[in-house]
């Protein structure tokens, strides 16, 4: 049994390793009619696209999209969308020592230890180069969602937390943090320099918001909007926690400080605050959907680890080749792709039952 594809009504597949000739997505369930080409995707890609910086792994990938099927005319037909990005700057040689011992905090000794073999290259499968396939989906998907606005940032480096009172939404695309806070981004340049050039690595959590969600997207009780957010953000690589509005602070406060007090708007309510973050019974409020991402530091390290080989020796591993210093940074594309999808995919559920 294999589970490679994420979504009900509008759902996709991801194909492909981090060194094999390609990756790709297969988009099922969009609508016909929408107008779509390799520019309406490239630019979300290239958000994600590794080399852009020092902050991030030296793989150069172009990360040139082509679709495949589904199109006629520069329009959806409604049949499956095939989507493909060519690897073309493996170094599998840089993998020869993770071949013969498991990297500690990857997925190497547990994906031996299902299949009983693994594609040593990069972590095969396992690697972030997958999440290049969803950012492509997640640009079909947005077509499906145009009254919606989604936006990212990442909020916290190694433990080193934004100001909220720097923020400026426009500041993000202007440093290679994707970081709403200049000041806060100044600090990171020294945090993960220093990490980098000690060979290690950083953690990251990455705020998300979509604005612009109508009330009453998501259903009881097995398809919270909640829960369906958690599931997509979970299945990220490196991520090991989500949180919706307060979270886990919302277990800090009391009954009158969590609610979300409203009063007659004259569109319907207004809220007077969003602890919540835009959901109550796992169905959308209208207000903005927010959630937070946490992402672990990249286990590819130059420090020596302890570790074992596949016959079971003690031994220690350094993993050469290119990796990030903080895999959250270029998480940003990938949690708004993901975002998107689910997005998507309750709006075409919603409509299916409720018209």
């Amino acid at each position: 049994m294999s589970f490679n594809s994420f979504g009900r009504v509008f759902r996709f597949s991801t194909w492909g390793e981090s060194h094999g000739p390609a990756l790709g997505a297969m988009v099922d369930g969009c609508p016909p009619g929408l107008d779509l080409s390799e520019t309406d995707i490239q630019p979300f890609l290239d958000a994600r696209r590794p080399g852009q910086s020092k902050f991030t792994t030296q793989r150069q990938e172009p990360d040139q999209v082509k679709i495949l099927s589904g199109l006629f005319e520069g329009k959806t037909t409604g049949t499956p969308i095939s989507l493909m990005i060519e690897n073309v700057d493996q170094r599998s040689k840089d993998y020869s020592e993770v071949a013969k011992a498991y990297r500690p905090g990857h997925a190497d000794y547990a994906y031996d230890a299902k299949y009983g073999f693994r594609d040593y290259r990069g972590g095969g499968r396992s690697s972030a180069r997958e999440t290049a396939a969803r950012v492509a989906a997640g640009a079909v998907a947005r077509l499906v969602i145009p009254e919606i606005s989604i936006r990212a940032w990442v909020s916290e480096i190694g433990g080193d937390a934004i100001d909220m009172a720097n923020f400026n939404p426009e500041e993000i695309d202007k440093n290679p943090f994707f970081c709403p806070d200049p000041v806060a981004a100044k600090r990171w340049e020294e945090l993960v320099d220093a990490a980098r050039k000690a060979g290690s690595s950083l953690g990251a959590i990455i705020a998300c918001e979509a604005t612009g969600v109508p009330a009453g997207w998501g259903a009881p009780v097995y398809a919270k909007m909640d829960s369906e957010l958690a599931a997509a953000m979970m299945t990220i690589n490196a991520t090991k926690g989500v949180e919706i509005g307060d979270g886990f602070a919302a277990a800090r406060l009391r009954g009158e400080e969590n609610a979300d007090a409203m009063r007659p708007g004259a569109d319907g309510p207004e809220f007077m605050a969003n602890h919540s973050g835009g959901t109550a019974g796992g169905i959308t409020t209208g207000q903005p959907l927010l959630c937070r991402v946490a992402f672990k530091p990249t286990s590819s390290i130059l420090t020596p680890v302890d570790t074992i080989t596949r016959d079971g020796d003690a031994t220690q591993i350094v993993t050469k080749g290119r990796h990030d210093p903080c895999v959250g940074i270029r998480g940003v594309p990938v949690v708004e792709a993901m975002m998107a999808l689910v997005l998507a995919d309750q709006k075409l559920l919603h409509r299916a039952q409720c018209g």
